[in-house]
């Protein structure tokens, strides 16, 4: 949950607007300036939206200009190297089926996989360190996962990719909650979202396309260093 020490601080650090961060509008047009802390911790208390719940990693503006709901839709990615066009899943699940669903989007990677790593831990205006692991089993992939599935869920600021330089296909767990496929044949992955409740609705918005905020924890910083360990991977 998010605690009253993480509040008008926590705000400062971790107010984005992502489509590009980088432009994330002034303080001065948050939605979140005028509030008193007494409604700003009502609005961060909030997680279910209809049928709809948030993880604690997110939560959206106070004037809910992107009000959170499950679905997917159909994206492209352009490739700034090939400047190729990649098709793109973007899905949002409620917060009880994100690690299930998640778990089975990774199962038409293939058995050896590449994983990725994002923190924007103790980082300022949007910024993050990746850390790369190259050729882990999927079966022990998924063992570790498993085990630090709150971290996974509820912390706004880890993240996760798995990917298959072959195929090459790629599943995230952002940041925001958010589960994105990228990659050419997206059909097995699109079965697995509508067989997760997860439909398709090419007309959603998510949260991350207006203002929000991200919550982190301590105990989630120590988790990540954990998660690190585990899998092998060095430094920041």
């Amino acid at each position: 949950m998010f605690r009253d020490d993480q509040t008008m601080g926590f705000l400062k650090d971790y107010f984005t607007n992502v489509t590009d961060e980088a432009q994330a509008p002034s303080r001065q047009l948050s939605s979140f300036d005028r509030l008193t802390e007494e409604e700003l911790e009502a609005h961060l208390g909030v997680y279910r939206y209809g049928s709809f719940c948030l993880s604690d990693a997110v939560r959206p503006s106070y004037d809910l200009e992107v009000v959170p709901s499950a679905g997917f839709r159909h994206d492209r990615y352009r490739d700034p190297e090939s400047k190729s066009d990649v098709p793109v899943l973007m899905a949002a699940a409620s917060r009880e089926r994100i690690m299930d669903t998640f778990m089975e989007l990774l199962l038409p990677l293939g058995q050896v996989v590449d994983v990725v790593l994002e923190t924007s831990h103790r980082a300022q205006g949007g910024a993050h360190t990746d850390l790369y692991r190259e050729h882990i089993d999927m079966p022990i992939l998924q063992s570790v996962l498993w085990d630090f599935e709150d971290l996974l869920v509820h912390d706004g600021c880890t993240g996760i990719a798995v990917l298959n330089p072959a195929t090459p296909q790629e599943v995230q767990l952002d940041e925001h909650k958010l589960l994105i496929v990228y990659g050419e044949v997206l059909t097995p992955y699109e079965s697995i979202l509508i067989d997760h409740h997860v439909d398709c609705r090419e007309e959603m918005k998510f949260i991350t396309e207006a203002e929000h905020v991200h919550s982190t924890t301590e105990e989630f910083i120590d988790q990540f260093e954990e998660l690190k360990m585990r899998l092998g991977m060095d430094g920041r």
